[in-house]
């Protein structure tokens, strides 16, 4: 199943796709796409809905998961992005934990934070959590995952590099997390290891990679993860980005307003976003 979430910020309602690709609402099926309806229990509610008995909606497409209560990131999880941005693989993977007030829709308009210097993009697979997880082995973590998304994990490389204290103040900017447009149900992605992702600048191609080459793959991450915190359905896990970030061109390359950025996932949709100053 593709779903969805349509409207205005702070009012958006559940959707599905059909099988031609139309959203359908799924109001009175589920109250929303977070929490209880990400559960096994909630899915299945929702898989029992012949989706093209279900009135039409439309309007702006919003954050595929609502009342996210932890969008968790892994830093430098592909070898190749670590060598760009001149930081060693790392020995196990690298968390920090991006601001829940960043997420926006795929297609919001992204906001360059006052002061900025260094806004960079990253197209990551979102990792959906849709079942209570706590200690969990990497045998058992995929049980534990609703399906994915895309993320752009925007960052603000001199907040995050060159400011002190941790990673998180270049990573939480308002708009740094468009997610989106579908949360896609793990049934329709058997293998999260084997997707394309790519992101242009203006019509160029600056990111073209694979999940194949991750450090540590989803499982391994979800486990992990689950060792520090417990996770709840409705949790979000960027796992990284490919190398072609704007840290990493040559010169660096960085976005100041007036860019159009296009990224996608194989199976989970496209983004597009305008830059725009704040």
């Amino acid at each position: 199943m593709k779903l969805l979430r349509i409207g205005e910020p702070g009012r958006e309602q559940p959707a599905i796709l059909d099988r031609a690709g139309r959203p359908r609402s799924l109001a009175g099926i589920v109250d929303d796409i977070a929490g209880p309806a990400l559960s096994p229990e909630g899915l299945a509610r929702i898989a029992a809905a012949d989706p093209d008995a279900l009135p039409e909606i439309s309007g702006r497409i919003g954050p595929c998961v609502g009342q996210v209560g932890k969008f968790v990131c892994i830093g430098l999880n592909y070898a190749d992005h670590a060598a760009e941005s001149g930081m060693p693989i790392p020995a196990e993977p690298v968390i920090f934990l991006k601001a829940t007030s960043a997420i926006c829709g795929p297609n919001d308009t992204v906001l360059i934070p006052r002061g900025s210097t260094k806004t960079d993009w990253e197209v990551e697979l979102g990792v959906v959590i849709g079942s209570h997880a706590a200690y969990v082995s990497e045998e058992a973590a995929m049980d534990h995952v609703a399906g994915y998304c895309v993320v752009n994990d925007l960052s603000e490389r001199e907040f995050q590099l060159e400011r002190g204290g941790t990673w998180d103040k270049g990573k939480g900017c308002d708009t740094f997390g468009p997610i989106g447009p579908w949360l896609v149900t793990r049934d329709e992605v058997p293998d999260p290891q084997n997707l394309r992702l790519w992101l242009e600048v203006d019509g160029r191609m600056r990111q073209d990679g694979t999940t194949a080459t991750m450090i540590f793959p989803v499982a391994r991450l979800v486990s992990y993860v689950s060792q520090f915190m417990s996770l709840q359905p409705g949790d979000i896990i960027s796992t990284g980005t490919p190398p072609g970030v704007g840290m990493g061109q040559k010169p660096p390359t960085y976005l100041h307003g007036g860019e159009v950025m296009r990224l996608g996932i194989t199976g989970l949709g496209e983004q597009r976003q305008t830059v725009a100053r704040a």
